[in-house]
């Protein structure tokens, strides 16, 4: 008989059983700290279907309460700038934002409606943040799993660091950090840019973006090579690790047949986490680079042959000019 055609890109299977409690801990049961789990079909759509059980732990409380606390003084600041108005804090969401201190504070505690809310709520998100990367590690250890997710958490923390403490510190003043909001953040990158020469030319960026993309790439050929492969088995790749089957065979074929050659079942997500890490990690070198060591990052690349070196006869003079009398270097 024909094989039964029932997954494409479009559809999944969902199954629900006995719901998972996970290991038990030092010998106790689970189901004696938790409340009983329960299965969603929309969350299956996203994920494994069975929500819970959900364990915090000292960590994940206070993660929890100062996230909320520091989401609150954003928001409350933000309500403020609107006078108070639902409608309009709906409406201009988009554009308000929790600045920074202004230039003439320094690194000193400003007054709390001239930086000092958004010095107070970003303490509450660090600790919130770290809280969180600390329970990363925990729950590892408890599961006696790897590091892998905690590290990969560090790489985000670290680009998160960099543009809001270890940047402003070297720079001597916290106006250098990012404002909140959704399309001031997107304006303080575009004016960062330019102020520093054209970002694009930031080797750092440059690898940046050469992870992301990669990223994208092998997550999707990832992606794609499994659910390929999943009537088969394919998706439980542990099983396909150890025990090689049918899909890995297959999968495996494809890709020695489309580029020469394959990585394993183990190997893919290693050459997809590294790349995912990278991203965050040079992102970060190349902003704590930036006004720090190098001021202009278009003449750092004409000085290093990164860029080329425009002459008078392609009408880049003016141009040259132009930019330099824009970031106050002269007339």
């Amino acid at each position: 008989m024909p094989m039964i055609e029932y997954q494409n890109i479009f559809t999944q299977v969902q199954v629900q059983g006995t719901p998972e409690m996970g290991m038990n801990d030092n010998g106790r049961m689970m189901e004696e700290r938790t409340k009983n789990p329960f299965f969603s079909t929309l969350a299956g759509f996203l994920g494994n279907a069975q929500i819970g059980p959900i364990y915090l732990g000292w960590t994940g409380l206070v993660s929890l309460f100062t996230g909320i606390l520091a989401l609150n003084i954003i928001g409350l600041n933000m309500l403020a700038q609107v006078d108070w108005s639902i409608p309009e804090f709906i409406r201009q969401g988009f554009w308000l934002a929790l600045e920074p201190p202004s230039p003439e504070y320094g690194l000193t505690i400003p007054p709390l409606y001239d930086g000092g809310w958004y010095i107070i709520a970003s303490f509450f998100l660090l600790i919130s943040v770290m809280s969180w990367w600390a329970r990363s590690w925990l729950l590892a250890k408890e599961q006696k799993m790897g590091k892998h997710v905690f590290w990969a958490f560090g790489s985000a923390i670290w680009l998160f660091l960099v543009l809001g403490l270890f940047r402003p510190i070297l720079m001597g003043s916290w106006s250098e950090a990012v404002p909140y909001g959704i399309f001031p953040h997107l304006d303080w990158t575009t004016a960062f840019s330019i102020r520093y020469g054209n970002l694009y030319y930031n080797p750092f960026h440059c690898l940046s973006i050469v992870f992301l993309y990669g990223s994208v790439l092998l997550f999707a050929m990832h992606g794609g090579t499994i659910l390929a492969v999943t009537r088969y088995g394919g998706d439980r790749e542990l099983e396909q690790i150890v025990d090689r089957g049918t899909a890995t065979e297959r999968a495996a074929l494809f890709w020695r047949w489309t580029m020469g050659f394959n990585a394993t079942m183990e190997g893919i997500h290693r050459w997809a986490w590294w790349f995912a890490v990278l991203t965050p990690i040079t992102g970060g070198i190349g902003i704590l680079l930036t006004g720090t060591v190098v001021d202009n990052w278009f003449i750092w690349a004409q000085e290093h042959h990164f860029a080329p070196a425009y002459d008078g006869s392609y009408g880049y003079e003016a141009y040259g000019q132009t930019y330099q009398s824009f970031i106050g270097g002269g007339e």
